[in-house]
């Protein structure tokens, strides 16, 4: 019989293959009622680990206020309020149904929703679709403006890219994916490229739809005037990636992070479904305008699936400008790369870095490597307000808190122990 490290070896040669062979690819636009297992007309998803309305940091609570007015369940922000600390509505998180979401996340029935396949595995992923940086509603801002362009969203922009897709056939995200990593991207904070690969890829289809002159020119303003219009894009590629490698036993590799901006959390391959939360930390970084530290919220977001999955925070030497958003210098963006390999199993095939010579991002995050080395994942990020209402007010970076992989290493060792293997 295999010794145990051998056991370990082989589970996350056997999680890394899974992961390096993903095929995450667009098919569909849908709305999240139509296609979001376990979605319900009372459901909102939200990011991160589960948590109650109680326990909720401000801007996710905001955000929910803004779905349920926009949803039409609550008349304004005070009903709405009501209404979510009430009891009747269900809420989730976006991780457990398949989905992710970036900052609050929250996601609610209406909602257009892009629909990715793992070609490889088959199995599906969603996400909301980008709203723009500023006063939006993933930030927890929930003004007329927000509720109006959400509204938009789902009448206008969803529907188009839909019959755009269609006509255009599945889109292969894991080649957009490298391509934009050597354009200047890290598929996180960084998207400019990757969403001018789109606009160019599909730009031709939305011109071919049915819609009127005036909408397809709307989504085409709208599209390149949003440089992070692919971040939800590279973040359910992320998630359909990871999920196929979930559940594989007497792996140590990390398939989820993720935080809701009170405690982030992890989940771990062989430990299936269960999550391991620590208090979420502040993220240090760069402020907008008029915003300075004592407005900033804790962590929150699905958006570190791309740190997950090797790109994001892990590719920032492919994308040296991005120290312009988050802070630092070109200089660091290497070297947080470069750190990560300490804590991963292998190196990307597909996802190629530039200025390392072309060496593959780092990826396969190993919870014993964490622990061992006290090297912690980077993460690169936006700030949300603390209060409801508010909106983004800067970006930075920022690292989960050591617990979460302490606590997952001590659970794993107990289950060896169940087995008579530690």
């Amino acid at each position: 019989m295999a010794n145990i490290e051998q056991l370990i070896e082989q589970a996350n040669k056997k999680a890394l293959e899974i992961i390096q062979n993903g095929q995450p690819t667009l098919v569909d636009v849908s709305t999240a009622g139509e296609a979001i297992p376990g979605m319900t007309k009372k459901s909102i998803f939200h990011a991160g680990p589960p948590c109650k309305w109680e326990n909720m940091s401000g801007p996710l609570k905001g955000a929910i206020m803004g779905a349920l007015v926009y949803e039409g369940l609550a008349k304004d922000a005070e009903e709405a309020e009501k209404l979510a600390a009430s009891g009747e509505i269900e809420f989730g998180s976006c991780h457990e149904h398949s989905s992710v979401g970036p900052m609050a996340g929250v996601t609610s029935y209406s909602m257009p929703v892009w629909v990715l396949q793992n070609k490889a595995y088959g199995n599906y992923s969603y996400c909301n679709m980008n709203e723009g940086l500023g006063k939006a509603l993933r930030f927890g801002a929930f003004g007329p403006e927000v509720i109006e362009r959400l509204k938009w969203m789902e009448k206008v922009l969803g529907p188009v890219v839909k019959e755009a897709i269609k006509l255009h056939g599945p889109y292969d995200l894991k080649t957009m994916i490298a391509q934009m990593i050597q354009m200047g991207d890290e598929g996180h904070n960084r998207n400019k490229a990757g969403t001018s690969l789109f606009i160019r890829e599909f730009a031709p289809y939305i011109v071919e739809t049915s819609f009127s002159q005036k909408d397809k020119v709307d989504v085409l303003k709208f599209m390149n005037g949003n440089d992070h219009f692919v971040l939800n894009l590279t973040m359910p590629a992320a998630k359909c990636t990871l999920e196929a490698a979930k559940g594989i036993k007497y792996s140590t590799i990390v398939y989820t992070m993720s935080r809701n901006g009170t405690e982030f959390g992890i989940r771990v391959s062989g430990l299936g479904d269960r999550w391991f939360t620590a208090q979420a930390n502040y993220i240090k970084g760069l402020y907008f305008p008029g915003f300075s530290e004592k407005d900033a919220n804790r962590d929150i977001g699905d958006s570190c699936i791309t740190e997950t999955c090797g790109y994001g925070g892990f590719a920032m030497a492919a994308a040296p400008a991005i120290v312009l958003f988050v802070g630092g210098t070109p200089k660091d963006a290497i070297n947080y790369s470069t750190s990560m390999y300490e804590i991963t199993t292998e190196e990307n095939k597909m996802y190629n870095i530039p200025a390392l010579n072309f060496r593959g991002t780092p990826t396969g995050i190993d919870i014993r490597k964490v622990v061992e080395t006290g090297i912690l994942p980077i993460i690169n990020t936006g700030m949300a307000h603390k209060d409801p209402g508010v909106g983004q007010v800067g970006a930075g970076l920022v690292n989960p808190p050591m617990k979460c992989f302490e606590d997952a290493l001590e659970a794993f060792v107990e289950e060896l122990e169940k087995e008579g293997l530690a």
